[in-house]
């Protein structure tokens, strides 16, 4: 019930920030304000993580349901994991990142230790105990919002659990504070 009403106060958040224009992706490597896209992200930091952050997670609540699907880049077709990732540093932080979760995996930014996570921070998983074949988004309170499998939906689990406590193989920063 909680959880239901914090979702709800989260959406109606959301809503109430759609009439402002998209922003253009950010160009993290630039050293004006100038808004382009790039292909990776070494590194954002900057005085508004924090926000960036909380904007990531909401633009990720409202994702919640939207069906699974592999190779999948929009709400409208479905995601997959890194699909999903992509769309939403996009549209909430203007951040372009890798499509693919050995890009996710190769990204030179801040790799905080797990005890150290903040909401915005990007999970990566091994499912089947080889190489990195899964993400997520970190959302706070040792949760994680992600586009599952086939037959899935997005949708939030808790990091703790046994399954994903030994798929675990590291977090990457892409918003962070100077």
């Amino acid at each position: 019930m909680r959880f239901s009403a914090l979702l709800m106060l989260l959406v109606i958040a959301l809503l109430a920030g759609c009439s402002s224009a998209p922003r253009a992706p950010l160009d993290v490597t630039a050293k004006s304000n100038v808004r382009t896209p790039v292909p990776s992200v070494p590194a954002v930091r900057s005085n508004t993580a924090d926000a960036l952050g909380n904007d990531v997670v909401f633009q990720a609540f409202s994702l919640i349901g939207t069906p699974y699907r592999w190779g999948g880049t929009s709400p409208d077709t479905g995601f997959d994991c890194s699909g999903l990732i992509q769309y939403v540093y996009r549209e909430a932080a203007g951040v372009t990142l890798p499509r693919t979760t050995a890009g996710l995996t190769s990204m030179q930014t801040d790799k905080p230790s797990e005890s150290a996570l903040v909401p915005g921070d990007l999970l990566l998983f091994a499912m089947n105990g080889g190489r990195v074949n899964h993400a997520g988004i970190y959302i706070g309170e040792g949760r994680f919002l992600h586009a599952p499998s086939t037959g899935g939906v997005v949708r939030v689990d808790e990091l703790g659990s046994s399954f994903w406590q030994r798929t675990f193989k590291g977090a990457r920063r892409v918003l962070s504070s100077n």
